[in-house]
This record gives C-alpha cells, structure tokens and sequence, in this order.
C-alpha cells in the first residue's frame, strides 16, 4: 500500500510558513520546499507559501537541475503582479547564473544570465513601490558580480551589440534609396 502525505490543518498555516523561513534560513531548502507545498494543499493562493516555495526551489540550484529551474520559472509566470513577476524572474536568473559560475560554466554563459537577471531588475525597479529598493540591491549585486569574475559577454554577442549601437546611432532622417 502506497503511503499519502497528510494534510495540514488550516490553523497552522502561519506556523508553518515560520517553520519554512527558519528552514530556509538554516540552509534546509528541502524541507522549507515541503512545508511550503504543504501550506500550498491546504490554501493554494497563499502568496507567502509560493514566494517562500520559489525562492526554495533557487536555493536548490546547482547549474544542472533543470526541472527545478523549470518549476520556478512556472511558479514566477503564474505571479499575478507585474512587480513581483520582474523581480523574481531577475532572482531566478541570477541565481542560475551564479549556479553555473559555481560549478564551472564558461563565463560567457554565466555573463547571459546575470546579464539577464539585470534586465528583469531594471523592470522591476520602474514597477517597485514607493520606499522598496530590493530591486536596485539585487542589480547593484548582479554588477558586483561581473566585476568580481570579470564577465563578459562572448565576443560575438558584444560585437553584434557594438554594431547595434553604431545602427542606432544613424540618422533616422536619410530617405531611403
């Protein structure tokens, strides 16, 4: 007989989402990922159980589990504000990124991905309420980042960017021939 996990009282939500953070805080994201789907059961629109579950499923990234960058990419889609959609698609990417750094990828690569990240932070920064800055943070992080390892882009990405630059800087008044 196949065992069934149990489900959770409606009573212990909130103990259960401090149990999750105090886990993720001691480094045991599978076990915070756990309590989270188990709040998830019992009230599927928690929004602090799938921002806790997503940020699980990133502290799990190692550059080669996919299916967990899958799942956090699924969880961040199906977020309904436009602010924390941005913000957590940049802290998906850059935790990717850093994911692949730590486990040797080429740096052109890792470079993508913060590069990336950096583009969903500056979304998030116009779309962020009043007095929240953890946008910028995280940017001024990704920045650090790069220059810390010294990323960059693959030199064929940065010469089609440079002469993208040089196009856009024609004059758009020249009729055309």
């Amino acid at each position: 007989m196949m065992k069934q996990h149990k489900m959770i009282n409606r009573e212990s939500v909130a103990r259960a989402l401090m149990k999750a953070e105090r886990y993720r805080l001691l480094n045991e994201p599978r076990q915070a990922e756990s309590i989270c789907r188990d709040v998830l059961e019992v009230e599927a629109d928690n929004g602090s159980a799938s921002h806790i579950l997503l940020l699980t499923l990133t502290d799990q990234f190692n550059g080669k589990n996919r299916d967990l960058l899958e799942q956090a990419q699924l969880m961040c889609a199906a977020l309904t504000d436009d602010y924390e959609r941005a913000y957590y698609a940049g802290v998906i990417s850059e935790r990717w990124g850093k994911a692949k750094l730590d486990g040797g990828f080429a740096k052109d690569r890792v470079y993508e991905l913060i590069n990336e990240a950096l583009g969903h932070y500056d979304m998030a920064t116009t779309l962020a309420p009043k007095g929240n800055d953890d946008a910028i943070l995280r940017w001024n992080t990704c920045l650090r980042l790069i220059e810390r390892y010294d990323l960059e882009a693959h030199q064929d990405v940065a010469r089609a960017e440079q002469l993208a630059d040089q196009v856009q800087s024609f004059d758009d008044e020249v009729p055309m021939r």
